[in-house]
Order: C-alpha cells, then sequence, then structure tokens
C-alpha cells in the first residue's frame, strides 16, 4: 500500500469542496511521485484527465509560503482552467523523485514498468479520491511516449488517452522513428490524437498524425497566435498557442462522449 503524504492545499469553498493540493505518494522503494491536483471551484468534475507535460517532464512542484509552485509554460498546466471551465479535473504530474536530475525522464524510462508502477498509483488515488469518475491520460509532445505506452499497460484501468503534439521521431541527426513506429494495435484504450497542422517541430510532424488519424480519431488546429518561441517549445503552434481554449474544448467534448470539433480553426 502506498503511503500517502498531503503536503499543501488551499481552503474549500463553503467547506464543501475539495481544494487545491500538491500530493505525494511512495511508488516505489525509496521514490515518491509528486502530482497537483487542481480545484474545480463551483464547477463538478465529469472525468480526471492525468496531464504530463513535454520535454524532460519536470514541472518543479513545491510549495513556497503557503502557495502551490510549478512551472506552468507547458501548454497542457496553462490550459488547465480550460479543462476546468469543461468539467475535467486536472491532476498535473511532476517527475518521480528519481527522475528529477539532469534531463528528467528518458525515453527508455517512459518504457519502463517502473513509470507504469508510478503512474499506476495516482491513477488509483485520483479513483479512490473520486469514485467512478473516469480517469484519462493526456500528453503533449515527449510524453506522448510516456502515454502510448502507459495506455498500453493500463488497460481496464483508464478510461482513454489524448496525444497532443506527438513525438513521432527523436530530435537531433538520427531522426530515429519514436510513435511513428508505434504498434498502436496493441492499444485497447480509447485513443485521441490532436495536432496543429503547422506545427514546425522535426520530431513532431503534422503528416504523421494525419496518417494515424486514418485510424483514429484526430483533431486537427490551424491559426493561433504567431510564435513566441522555438518551434519544439510550447510558445509556437507546437503548443497550440492562442487555440488552447478550442482545442481543450474539442478534447473535453471527446473525454465526455460528446461530439467534438475535428477540425478547430
Amino acid at each position: 500500500m502506498s503511503r500517502l503524504f498531503f503536503l499543501a492545499g488551499a481552503l474549500a469553498i463553503a467547506g464543501a469542496l475539495r481544494a487545491q493540493e500538491i500530493v505525494r505518494l511512495e511508488t516505489r522503494s525509496g521514490v515518491s511521485q509528486l502530482f497537483f491536483i487542481a480545484a474545480m471551484g463551483a464547477r463538478k468534475a465529469e472525468a480526471a484527465a492525468l496531464l504530463f507535460i513535454g520535454g524532460g517532464g519536470n514541472i518543479s512542484l513545491r510549495l513556497e509560503e503557503g502557495q502551490v509552485r510549478f512551472s506552468q509554460g507547458n501548454f497542457l498546466p496553462r490550459a488547465r482552467r480550460e479543462f476546468i471551465r469543461n468539467g475535467i479535473l486536472p491532476v498535473i504530474l511532476d517527475n518521480p523523485s528519481d527522475q528529477q536530475a539532469g534531463d528528467g525522464m528518458s525515453d527508455a524510462f517512459r518504457e519502463s514498468a517502473a513509470h507504469v508502477t508510478d503512474v499506476r498509483a495516482v491513477v488509483a488515488e485520483v479513483k479512490k479520491r473520486h469514485p467512478g469518475l473516469p480517469v484519462f491520460l493526456v500528453g503533449t509532445s515527449r510524453s506522448t511516449y510516456s502515454v502510448a505506452h502507459l495506455a498500453k499497460a493500463l488497460e481496464g484501468e483508464i478510461a482513454g488517452a489524448v496525444l497532443t503534439s506527438s513525438y513521432f521521431y527523436a530530435g537531433g541527426r538520427s531522426r530515429a522513428p519514436m510513435l511513428a513506429s508505434f504498434d498502436w494495435a496493441k492499444i485497447r484504450a480509447p485513443l485521441l490524437f490532436v495536432h496543429h497542422v503547422d506545427d514546425g517541430c522535426a520530431a513532431t510532424p503534422y503528416l504523421e498524425a494525419a496518417r494515424v488519424g486514418k485510424r483514429f480519431p484526430l483533431v486537427s488546429v490551424e491559426g493561433g497566435s504567431p510564435a513566441q518561441s522555438g518551434p519544439c517549445e510550447p510558445f509556437s503552434q507546437h503548443g497550440f498557442l492562442g487555440r488552447e481554449a478550442a482545442t481543450v474544448d474539442a478534447i473535453a467534448a471527446w473525454m465526455l462522449g460528446r461530439p467534438f470539433a475535428k477540425d478547430v480553426r
């Protein structure tokens, strides 16, 4: 049984609504998994979304002077209020304690049984707190590699998975296929792909998303705000800059089994 430590929480509204908080689970021997549960305010949660950021996965989740702090520039943490508006409880994961150093989670770790163990514990804890609430995995950029492998391993424990700006190729000169060579038939959970048609990151080309979209639901996003970062960084089309609200609207509608926009313009 994992030990649970409650580190922080904001004031609950009228004492009846669950406040935002940081939670730490001991998931493996000597290893802890930290994650943030957002406050829904007056909105009732209809589903929960475990959000995995891109890059190395670190969000530097911490408590400072009684306030929850974490890196919020990535598309998914940046759009957490859009999930709340749609009735989706955002649960934002930091890296486990043994993956905090250096560049964070490697691709090898993202495929590992240890990663599955950590995330399985988070899924179980969310379900314990919110009985009957469907739990989805949502990744962006490099974390979609995690989500694909986790969705395969957590069959029957999650309601589905969403892959945004999917990590089809490794960066650098190698251009090694990552999700471009993944065997999607091994995943039985429902899948949704979300991709900007003008994603300029070499690791996440829209062409590959369009190919996968012949087999699975695909939300194609266009337009938005001018890029304020490099093409593989979150303040660009890669991170759905200026299209966060409409993109999350489509994701949430799919999660809740409602008609969803397949083209966001």
